[in-house]
């Protein structure tokens, strides 16, 4: 027999979905089933959750307390620097391979550095900024006109100031 169900007990689960659409109730039976939940009703609240991430692949932590689950978005570097880029929303199914080429500032890689710092395993501000360069360089995109690469070099150099946290 299983054990007593503990009200004050909190259960964290991470997935990956895709935002602001209702994920499959196949993918999220197995993970919240057992915990009582109803799938569908939590698959709805994610997309609800999701809705300014429509369309691109995002971490969602679920955290459930008395049958409750309470919907969080995780940031990503690549979700982050994707929606800096501010591209029109596609439609998954039927754009495949989409080139993201577009171009940020040195100021919103900043920004999404900070926004990242506590996931970040580097010692300071500016690690995290190169991770979020290597981020930009793999998405394909440009910052302030220059390959993210050409960026990282002229941060390790000091020719490029990165701000104390």
């Amino acid at each position: 027999m299983p054990p007593k169900f503990d009200p004050n007990e909190i259960k964290i689960i991470y997935l990956r979905v895709t935002g602001g659409e209702v994920a499959g109730g196949s993918t999220l039976a197995p993970k919240i089933g057992p915990l009582g939940l109803s799938p569908k009703k939590v698959g709805e609240d994610i997309a609800k959750a999701t809705q300014d991430l429509k369309g691109l692949r995002i971490t969602v932590q679920l955290t459930i307390q008395n049958r409750q689950a309470k919907v969080d978005t995780v940031p990503t570097a690549s979700s982050l620097v994707i929606k800096a880029l501010k591209e029109p929303i596609r439609d998954r199914k039927k754009v495949k391979n989409i080139k993201h080429n577009g171009n940020i500032t040195f100021d919103t890689v900043v920004d999404i550095a900070r926004q990242l710092r506590h996931k970040s395993m580097a010692k300071e501000l500016s690690g995290t900024v190169k991770e979020v360069l290597g981020t930009a360089f793999s998405v394909g995109c440009t910052v302030e006109g220059m390959s993210p690469s050409e960026v990282t070099e002229m941060v390790n150099s000091g020719e490029m100031e990165v701000p104390e946290e």
